[in-house]
């Protein structure tokens, strides 16, 4: 029988790192796989093209390397002395569209997100790659944000 795998949605951000603790945690108890997926949102790295104007031309390969470097190898790091079965993929396209793919294509058997925690205003606006997934992804979904805990007091402790 193989092992269970956890997908996790990183971006670089506290609530993408949120995601993939709390996933690998959870893989350590279950002995589930996870899979550590980035996607580069194309859209987003070009500037509104004015006619006449040449688009900017973006070096794909140095893209990859500085995503690499900023999001899945601190990851990776940290859990290096973890015995798991932990990989990374990084994947071009819309967020939402790209996981709901990996999901179905890995088989996973659960999703793990960070949200951002706007408001709902917000997220009716602009959208919000975690809403969109936990309402057409199909799986188990995970969605973590920040929470603040203060330190207990002398007479909590």
């Amino acid at each position: 029988m193989s092992k269970s795998l956890y997908l996790v949605g990183v971006d670089g951000s506290q609530w993408g790192d949120r995601a993939a603790d709390r996933a690998i945690h959870l893989a350590e108890k279950t002995h589930a796989k996870v899979k550590l997926v980035t996607v580069i949102d194309w859209p987003y790295l070009h500037p509104i093209i004015i006619e006449g104007a040449a688009p900017p031309v973006l070096d794909k390969e140095a893209e990859e390397i500085t995503v690499r470097a900023k999001v899945l190898t601190p990851l990776i790091e940290k859990y290096n002395s973890i015995a798991m079965d932990i990989s990374t993929e990084l994947l071009w396209g819309d967020p939402t569209v790209i996981l709901k793919e990996e999901v179905k294509e890995t088989h996973a058997v659960m999703l793990f997100v960070g949200r951002h925690g706007r408001s709902c205003v917000v997220d009716t606006l602009f959208g919000s790659v975690a809403n969109k997934l936990a309402h057409t992804v199909g799986i188990p979904i995970v969605l973590l944000s920040l929470i603040h805990i203060s330190e207990p007091t002398r007479q909590e402790a």
